[in-house]
């Protein structure tokens, strides 16, 4: 059995990039841990309507794939860039140690959003196998709306090596997507479910399946 954790810098990022595979994991038995960077808050100028939404999005989300933990680091939304890395490591650290993962989903190094290229620089030096020997697999997300528009550079391209079926799983990724109400829109918006479905079609053709999510693989320890 795997311990699995899914490193989302804002919600919704986990069902984006790897919502399928997350079903798939506790379909199998794997253990799954939600961990949520970023929170809105109304000392930050949103209101308290936006804030208590997203508190029962989180909850229902938690609920629908029936996370073994969620955990909340409360970091500011949009301005992660004004936290030192080394606060970053050591948020993120403390919950990897809690955790055990054997298996991390990270951020696309590329994504636009500046925030998850910082997620990803502070949780990926949380997978050192001196220091963290229990993590066995590091993979990095393709998250909709941030990865597809990263420059088209050879260095910052997001070019999956991981398939993984999901077509059992489609259906309740869109259910729980939509739960998300604030965060989806109708088609070509990025996030629309549209779109989310062609992408895991055109994934799916790849893998010889009907619906695939894709990664990159960034170290498997055997």
């Amino acid at each position: 059995m795997d311990n699995v954790l899914v490193v989302a810098v804002h919600p919704d990022d986990e069902t984006l990039g790897c919502g399928g595979t997350l079903l798939k994991h506790k379909a199998q038995g794997d253990g799954i841990h939600w961990l949520i960077a970023t929170d809105v808050k109304e000392t930050e100028g949103f209101t308290a309507e936006v804030v208590n939404r997203r508190a029962e999005e989180i909850e229902n989300v938690y609920t629908m794939y029936n996370f073994d933990s969620i955990q909340r680091l409360g970091l500011s939304t949009m301005r992660i860039d004004e936290y030192s890395m080394s606060e970053l490591i050591g948020a993120i650290s403390k919950v990897i140690l809690e955790v055990k993962p054997s298996v991390i989903y990270l951020p696309f190094k590329g994504d636009v959003h500046s925030d998850h290229r910082h997620i990803f620089e502070a949780a990926y030096a949380c997978t050192k196998s001196f220091r963290y020997p229990f993590v066995k697999k590091v993979y990095m997300i393709e998250t909709l709306s941030e990865t597809e528009f990263a420059p088209s550079t050879k260095e910052d391209s997001f070019i999956p090596n991981v398939f993984v079926d999901i077509t059992e799983y489609m259906d309740k990724k869109l259910e729980i997507m939509q739960i998300f109400e604030s965060e989806i829109a109708e088609h070509p918006f990025p996030r629309s479910i549209r779109n989310l479905k062609a992408l895991a079609s055109l994934r799916g053709a790849t893998a010889g399946c009907e619906y695939a999510e894709s990664f990159v693989l960034l170290k498997e320890i055997k």
